[in-house]
């Protein structure tokens, strides 16, 4: 069992570290969870809709676009934090089927114990390893495969090769999409690598970022949307530039630039993501 302390956070050891749900002082019913003082998910059960975090915004801002508005989508979640997308997509396309993969059964226990999503027998939480998840689904069984895995703020590296990339374009319908959150800092070494990796099976593609990350200059998350057709890149671009935090998207020839080089990984030679810089999470939202 957690243990909570004065200002009413949760503490709890999960599988994955130490995880805790800290209230939002400035909207009820809000939650933040940390594991290991890196923030995983921001979630108002009040409000599905309400996305707080920059890159999740980003997502959602690429499950809006990608198909007709309040469209049921077959989604497959590969991480599940506290549920923040699964929620969303609920909330924003009623009657889409949702499977969601979480390695950490105490983690998922504890977000079901304490922020407790709506029942909806469309809506599937598993304990498991995102790939095994993959490898075990049926060819072109998902419209959107959303990839948002972190072991402490590193992205394992059984996640991040061709290997991988290939499974992800095997479960997806012929016009589906991969959305996958990655978090990196200057040079962008596994992000240009990432790019590359995912473009050899998905090669219609597009970056999402905050300026200054995309640039090199500070350590962030990006959002790559990637399909077998083009991107919404004008509405992307759109939404993105007019969010509470203005991103720039890269498509096209400036996304080739940037990953102009780039290898592509495989299983032989993956390695988890660069740990963050220390003392980045050192100022809790």
């Amino acid at each position: 069992m957690g243990r909570r302390r004065g200002d009413d956070r949760i503490v709890v050891d999960v599988a994955t570290g130490r995880a805790e749900l800290v209230p939002d002082p400035d909207r009820p019913r809000s939650w933040t969870l940390l594991l290991d003082d890196a923030p995983q998910s921001h979630v108002d059960l009040a409000d599905p809709t309400h996305l707080e975090f920059e890159y999740v915004r980003r997502l959602g801002a690429a499950l809006d676009l990608i198909a007709a508005p309040g469209a049921p989508l077959r989604v497959l979640h590969l991480g599940g934090g506290a549920l923040t997308l699964p929620r969303y997509v609920q909330a924003t396309r009623p009657g889409s089927t949702q499977r969601v993969a979480e390695v950490d059964g105490a983690l998922v226990e504890l977000v079901r114990r304490e922020l407790p999503w709506p029942a909806d027998p469309r809506l599937k939480v598993r304990v498991a390893d995102a790939r095994a998840t993959l490898e075990s689904s049926r060819d072109a069984s998902y419209d959107v495969v959303v990839a948002d895995v972190f072991a402490g703020a590193r992205t394992p590296a059984h996640l991040t090769s061709a290997e991988y990339a290939a499974q992800v374009a095997r479960v997806l319908a012929p016009a589906g999409w991969y959305l996958a959150n990655l978090a990196d800092g200057p040079p962008l070494r596994h992000t240009r690598a990432q790019v590359a990796t995912v473009r050899q099976v998905l090669p219609r593609a597009a970056l999402v970022g905050d300026a200054a990350v995309l640039r090199g200059r500070r350590h962030g998350n990006l959002v790559l949307v990637a399909g077998r057709v083009e991107p919404p890149v004008p509405e992307l671009t759109r939404r993105a530039a007019g969010d509470w935090f203005p991103g720039r998207v890269l498509a096209g020839a400036e996304l080739d630039r940037f990953v102009a080089g780039a290898a592509v990984v495989t299983d032989a030679d993956a390695t988890d993501s660069l740990p963050p810089p220390p003392g980045i999470f050192s100022v809790r939202r």
